[in-house]
């Protein structure tokens, strides 16, 4: 039951299963989906304002005294109040924009910037594709070295038997016994310090999964094969999530030049009201005409225009503003192209030698494994001594890391390409 537990707890990943996860699962992610919801209900506001509008409102005044005043008629002079101590009035009014450039260019706005959001939730997904992509290339290296050492022991291991039987039969000296030991020993060290490595990396790649670190994970087993055409296909820089997200903010930076010129505009607006009003010597609320309380009704529908003439200069220092920031955008999109076209030309300078040391590296285990049998094979006619025969495991165990480092330099060089050609979603697919 305890095994059937431990298969079913270990997860088996591979590289477009842990890139989904992280997508899944990331923090980042999310918050950058819940920007592009956010956009949605931007649009639905700045729609809202081409909508009509309706609210309605009331008052209760209570006047203890009422002023007076003096009218004339005839030559004679009469005082009256003007007014009841209770007034009260209750009305729905209606505002319909009819002319705004303001709400128009601001719903326009409005759905630019959800595109912004989306662009900027792809620009995180890609980042997040290269954390992931260098993380399980890290745990596979460190599970390749791990598994050189194991060999390596498992071979050294073979030695020491067959000296130690010879040692039993005084054929072989105890130096040379001790001397094995003291390479088992030195491997063993090894293989603890690449187990923790192993570990490590394995944290650093579930984290990025967005995943528990109590999680256990395996990675599938598959070959790491060099992919020369990445060389041969062109970058489009202007295709780059970095440059669509400026180009998208320079586009909402126009829009609010745009909403700041529509200030100079006119606007023109339809109102209409209708309500009821009533006053009398007691509260009306509660009362009617039986009791000295007037209620009438009363309506209106009227246009209003408002031409801005003058504002002392406020309005087009905005507009300067605005123009400002459009230029200091333009600039950074200027500068992140050449960047951009900067990491690109390193990256196919990086994967060039990187594939040059990847093959040099690899012809040099097929050699040191030609050595380390050779000499083993001596050894065991008495050709070769125990220091050649150790030596040659040892450099047989160095080529193997130095290809397994190579083959991290190669995968971290090709994520970078593929990077800067604008195409991580590739990583995705099988």
């Amino acid at each position: 039951m305890f095994g059937m537990f431990s298969a079913y707890a270990q997860e088996s990943v591979s590289l477009q299963e842990a890139i989904q996860k992280a997508l899944a699962n990331k923090a980042e992610a999310k918050k950058a989906a819940l920007q592009v919801q956010k956009a949605e209900y931007k649009i639905d506001e700045a729609r809202a304002g081409a909508l009509p509008q309706v609210h309605v409102g009331g008052n209760l005044t209570y006047n203890p005294v009422i002023q007076e005043s003096v009218l004339e008629f005839g030559g004679e002079r009469m005082v009256v109040k003007m007014g009841q101590p209770w007034t009260s009035n209750i009305a729905a009014t209606v505002n319909q924009a009819i002319f705004d450039q303001k709400v128009f260019i601001g719903l326009k706005a409005a759905k630019s910037t959800r595109e912004f959001y989306i662009l900027n939730a792809q620009l995180t997904n890609e980042q997040i594709i290269t954390n992931v992509a260098t993380a399980y290339y890290n745990v596979f290296v460190q599970e390749e070295n791990l598994r050189t050492l194991e060999a390596s022991y498992s071979n050294t291991e073979k030695v020491r038997n067959i000296i130690k039987s010879l040692v039993d039969n005084g054929l072989a000296k105890q130096i040379d016994l001790d001397r094995t030991n003291v390479q088992l020993t030195n491997i063993s060290s090894n293989k603890q310090r690449i187990t923790n490595a192993v570990e490590l990396t394995k944290n650093a790649l579930k984290f990025y999964m967005g995943i528990p670190v109590e999680t256990e994970i395996t990675l599938e087993e598959k070959s790491i094969e060099p992919k020369p055409e990445l060389i041969e296909s062109l970058a489009n820089i202007n295709n780059r999530s970095e440059v669509k997200v400026l180009e998208k903010q320079k586009e909402l930076l126009q829009f609010n030049k745009k909403a700041t010129e529509a200030a100079l505009y006119p606007t023109v607006g339809l109102q209409g009201q209708y309500g009821f009003y009533g006053m009398g010597t007691k509260f009306p609320l509660t009362n009617g005409s039986s009791n000295g309380v007037n209620w009438s009704d009363f309506a209106s529908i009227g246009l209003n225009v408002n031409i801005p003439i003058f504002t002392g200069g406020a309005t087009k220092a905005r507009i300067q503003q605005a123009e400002i920031d459009i230029l200091d955008v333009e600039q950074d999109i200027e500068n992140t192209k050449q960047s951009l076209n900067l990491d690109y030309k390193n990256s196919v300078t990086n994967i060039e030698n990187a594939l040059i040391n990847l093959n040099s590296m690899k012809d040099n285990v097929e050699l040191a494994e030609k050595v380390q049998k050779n000499t083993q094979s001596n050894y065991q006619y008495g050709l070769a001594n125990l220091t050649e025969l150790l030596d040659s495991e040892n450099a047989l165990t160095q080529a193997r890391q130095n290809y397994a480092n190579a083959l991290l330099d190669y995968k971290q060089a090709e994520i970078q390409l593929i990077k800067a050609k604008g195409e991580l979603n590739t990583l995705t697919q099988p």
